[in-house]
């Protein structure tokens, strides 16, 4: 098989992360970084265990389709993919997203982005008191509406200049310190941009060189800048670190499984702060930690949990995966966005009531996704 038939974009993208993050970690036991050693062998099961799920979810449409069930994602021979897009682009959804609306969104996000970082009084990336204070009510709404809608304005309509404000939001989230806005704001916008002007596979490398860059260049500045500590590590090496430190977090946690008994998934849909009840558990001090997407379900209620989220995961991406390949446009900006996210919680864990609320987002466009398949199918056999 050729790489330019490869979907890179394809929800086993996740899995070949998951090996790359292990791999990183590895290399920081090897050289002891800042005193870290190799986990248990569970913790590697753990892994496997629940990517293993994972993978299970990707495959469950395939598998139950040759039953006849998910048929309104299986594209019958009958019914000519054209037809079907056009049938569905046509739908009330796509009515609903109109160009002026989504910019305007845009706009909205872009102006609240700023609008936050004046009533900081500075640039949190330079400043770790600032950082701590920077994720407020108005950056929360900045986010939720900035991301979707510069997905979907670039995904649906193929104007240049609308690039610019891609980099204008991508440039006040990286003011803010959070690696994690930042990335999910190029990933997403690159996987967006991938399927729907055909880039090839150059790019992608392209892509992952930049964004490297970006990545690391932001989380080293934010670290370097918090006052309070002192590091020695280069960004490479702090890369590697990371990576290990979180996987060696999984590792306490993995030993205390089921110890929360759902509190970590209660502080997500709540006001609370899931991350800091993984830091007083794993670590024994207040301190926000990222646990792995592996780590809260494990916390909470042990493997069942973790066999179950995993699943999920692998379940929703395929199904808007192959929602996408077939009508392309909006589908393709929302998988992007959870694509991305699920990605970014490879190292930082599902403990983000945003990202469950995109993901929340992604089943309704499967429900109108099966709906307006069974209007066609319908139309289908009336003739």
């Amino acid at each position: 098989m050729k790489v330019k038939n490869i979907d890179i974009f394809s929800p086993y993208i996740v899995v070949a992360a998951i090996i790359l993050y292990m791999a990183l970690a590895l290399v920081a036991y090897q050289y002891h970084l800042r005193g870290l050693d190799f986990v248990s062998t569970e913790t590697y099961f753990v892994v496997f265990f629940g990517t293993l799920f994972f993978v299970i979810g990707i495959i469950t449409p395939k598998v139950l389709g040759k039953f006849n069930l998910f048929k309104s994602f299986n594209i019958h021979d009958s019914l000519k993919k054209d037809k079907i897009k056009n049938k569905l682009q046509e739908s009330k959804l796509n009515s609903l997203l109109n160009e002026k609306v989504i910019l305007s969104i845009v706009l909205i996000g872009i102006f609240l982005q700023i609008l936050n970082i004046y009533l900081l009084g500075g640039i949190p990336l330079f400043s770790g008191y600032l950082k701590a204070k920077a994720t407020t009510d108005i950056w929360r709404i900045s986010y939720i509406i900035f991301l979707p809608a510069i997905n979907l304005l670039i995904a649906k309509y193929h104007r240049k200049w609308y690039f610019v404000l891609f980099l204008i939001g991508l440039a006040l989230f990286a003011s803010t310190g959070y690696r994690t806005t930042t990335m999910a704001i190029l990933i997403s916008i690159f996987i967006t941009v991938y399927y729907t002007r055909g880039l090839k596979f150059k790019h992608f490398l392209i892509f992952a060189i930049i964004a490297a860059v970006i990545g690391i260049a932001v989380g080293y500045i934010a670290v370097k800048s918090i006052e309070w500590q002192q590091w020695t590590l280069n960004p490479i090496q702090l890369v590697f670190y990371r990576a290990g430190f979180t996987l060696m977090v999984l590792d306490k946690i993995v030993h205390i499984a089921g110890a929360t008994k759902g509190a970590l998934l209660y502080n997500t849909f709540s006001a609370g702060h899931p991350r800091y009840i993984v830091g007083e558990l794993a670590l024994g001090y207040h301190k926000m930690i990222t646990p792995t997407i592996f780590g809260p379900a494990m916390l909470d209620f042990g493997y069942i949990a973790l066999a179950i989220q995993m699943f999920i995961l692998g379940l929703i991406l395929k199904l808007m995966h192959i929602a996408h390949k077939t009508v392309n446009s909006a589908y393709t900006a929302i998988y992007a966005i959870i694509l991305a996210h699920t990605l970014i919680w490879i190292e930082t864990g599902p403990t983000d009531s945003i990202v469950w609320l995109f993901y929340f987002l992604a089943v309704a466009f499967l429900l109108i996704f099966v709906w307006n398949n069974k209007i066609l199918f319908k139309e289908q056999k009336a003739n």
